[in-house]
């Protein structure tokens, strides 16, 4: 027996997945094995690098990911003796999308993909391991005995839940034939109609199916004669999945299976009608509308419409999200990268045309683009912060960024991001200025609010830094959050603010709909149902001090925690709001506008108690504040 090889399997032996294998095919595994010094610092594969045809193991020493994120080498994780890594040649075909460095003096095993594969398809356990980790992108770093697959850019923490149930488009008329034709028809028909599958099916359910591999395998080298029946080469049973198959999942199958196609029926099941079916072609096509290539895409774009087209893409993830399930706060996680991204690219555009700022500066957005809540394509929210500068300069300063800030909202408002009805851009001269002026501003607005000629709006205190000086950013949430401490006026007119609003239900627990207008009929759920728990959610995170939260279901998870003795009171506000943006969402989506005005007459009698339901926690909410802010009367 080679030494070396055993040596190697009693070591694979002690981690999973290896440990799911008897010695015999561990033996069998580590004689195919190669073996990789890597000194310090040395590079295994980088990002954009073709596929290698095996995956490593770390023997000893460690290994670190990266990714470029904005010039900068961000570091995912870090390999140890044990772990598993760059497992992308299993699930796709693009080249790895980040980079294998040693970190010291390390020793990998690098395993080939097609001596293991089979082990992966015949073990449940292997491919269980494999699957719950490529799915979950965990790794326990504390858990060495166990070993561990690291994520090696397939999905990032960011985007994996949304990918793992991303709808996939496949070819919905695929050629169905029965088991009787002649092999050689069929090929013709295949070559006619530029395909490389066709489906066997009896009855109009499937029951095999072939491809070009099954000809090349099978006729080609004169196994079966060209007049052979189909029935001869087709390979049985056919894998069937159901309609709703996602990109992930079918990956996985594929993988499962060993097969190069899917067979989709109406039910999932071989004993449906077919209605599709998925190739691995699809599988990688599908990969470029994953949020992490969409980034990347945004990072590259030159032009208006390249940015569009990204956006649309964002928004048919959002559809089939909803559609899935996922849970809203994941979707916002994903829309609101996705969207940051988009508008620090314009900005970027904006800039290559006028030429480099003539001082630093700070774009800011506020409101719902602040928040991550844009799930929907809705209006502009902006302000523009730049540097002092000498008297003397802070005319031509000031010139420069309006006229950036108005480049860029023109390209914004082309990718379809409307202009503010009010106004509220950093293209209006009032919201570009110094950090000086802001700051007077802002103790304007907090110390004398309703005073000054520049009405407050809540929406300026959601503040998300999309481009620019990080310390500017800094130096607007400080003088916000310290003007909020022990400020009576400023949250008692912020307060009664946010109570002004008109409810959502009448006296008599009916929905308080539109009594004229264009949307006579309609109820409207931003305004009356979703802005009041957002502008609640804001007022105590400002008076609590809650920094660095700017989305309303992650501000009333945290205020929870902070107020234990009102934390149902803002758990139930934090659940009635993701269930009020789900209705939201699907109502735009639908309507392809931003789902503010719901049809309750298209509801069913379930969603509308959904709905009714999701609005109670709004009455104790309102009393909260009342209460917290001894608010007795409001104007």
């Amino acid at each position: 027996m080679n030494t070396i090889a055993e040596n190697i399997a009693n070591f694979l032996k002690e981690y999973q997945p290896f440990s799911f294998l008897s010695n015999d095919e561990l033996i069998h595994i580590t004689t195919s094995i190669g073996i990789i010094n890597l000194e310090k610092n040395k590079t295994l594969f980088q990002a954009d690098e073709k596929l290698h045809d095996s995956f490593y193991v770390v023997a000893s020493g460690v290994v670190n990911l990266t990714f470029l994120a904005d010039g900068e080498e961000i570091l995912l994780n870090k390999c140890y003796a044990g772990d598993v890594f760059g497992l992308r040649p299993f699930f796709a075909k693009n080249n790895y999308m980040m980079t294998a460095k040693s970190r010291e003096d390390s020793i990998v095993y690098a395993i080939p993909i097609s001596i293991f594969k089979p082990f992966v398809s015949q073990n449940s356990n292997v491919l269980d391991f494999l699957l719950e980790n490529f799915a979950s992108n965990t790794r326990n770093s504390l858990d060495k005995e166990t070993g561990s697959v690291v994520s090696d850019g397939i999905y990032s923490n960011k985007t994996g839940e949304i990918q793992y149930f991303q709808s996939l488009s496949y070819n919905k008329t695929p050629l169905k034939i029965s088991q009787d034709e002649i092999s050689k028809d069929v090929a013709q028909l295949m070559s006619d109609n530029l395909i490389d599958s066709a489906i066997i099916i009896e009855n109009n359910y499937p029951i095999g199916i072939v491809t070009d591999t099954d000809f090349r395998s099978k006729i080609a080298n004169g196994r079966f004669p060209l007049n052979s029946s189909i029935s001869k080469i087709m390979s049985s049973p056919v894998v069937t999945v159901p309609e709703s198959i996602s990109v992930a999942e079918a990956q996985l199958l594929l993988l499962k299976h060993n097969v190069s196609h899917l067979c989709v029926t109406k039910d999932g099941s071989d004993k449906s009608i077919v209605s599709g079916i998925i190739s691995e072609h699809d599988i990688v096509v599908a990969q470029s509308n994953n949020p992490g290539v969409l980034i990347k895409q945004i990072k590259k774009a030159l032009n208006p419409k390249e940015l569009k087209q990204v956006r649309e893409k964002l928004t048919e993830l959002v559809q089939s999200s909803i559609a899935k399930n996922i849970p809203i706060p994941h979707i916002f996680n994903i829309t609101g990268e996705i969207n940051i991204a988009i508008i620090k690219r314009a900005i970027e555009i904006a800039i290559l045309d006028l030429g480099s700022p003539p001082a630093r500066f700070c774009w800011i957005s506020i409101g719902s683009q602040a928040r991550k809540e844009q799930l929907l394509l809705t209006d502009q929210d902006s302000i523009l912060v730049f540097e002092d500068v000498a008297e003397d300069k802070y005319r031509d300063v000031k010139d420069y960024f309006i006229k950036l800030a108005k480049r860029a909202s023109t390209i914004l408002e082309k990718i379809g991001f409307q202009y503010c009805p009010n106004n509220h851009m950093a293209s209006n001269m009032i919201w570009c200025k110094s950090l000086s002026d802001w700051i007077k501003q802002y103790n304007n607005w907090m110390k004398t609010p309703g005073e000054q000629s520049n009405e407050i709006s809540s929406i300026f205190f959601d503040v998300e830094m999309v481009l620019g000086e990080n310390k500017i950013e800094e130096a607007i949430n400080e003088v916000i959050f310290n003007n909020a401490k022990n400020s009576v006026l400023f949250f008692d007119y912020l307060g009664n603010d946010t109570l002004r609003k008109q409810p959502a239900l009448t006296f008599f627990k009916k929905f308080n709909v539109e009594e004229e207008g264009l949307h006579k009929g309609k109820f409207n759920i931003k305004n009356k149902a979703i802005m009041p728990l957002v502008d609640g959610a804001r007022l105590f995170a400002l008076n609590m001090q809650l920094k660095g939260v700017n989305n309303t279901y992650l501000r009333f998870k945290e205020l929870a925690i902070i107020d234990p003795k009102h934390s149902e009171i803002f758990l139930n506000c934090a659940e009635a709001f993701l269930v009020l943006t789900g209705f939201r969402t699907l109502e735009g989506l639908k309507n392809d506008n931003s789902g503010e005005y719901i049809n309750l007459d298209e509801l069913s009698k379930i969603d509308k108690e959904k709905l009714k339901n999701a609005l109670m926690p709004m009455k104790e909410l309102e009393e909260l504040i009342k209460d917290k802010f001894q608010l007795t009367q409001f104007s």
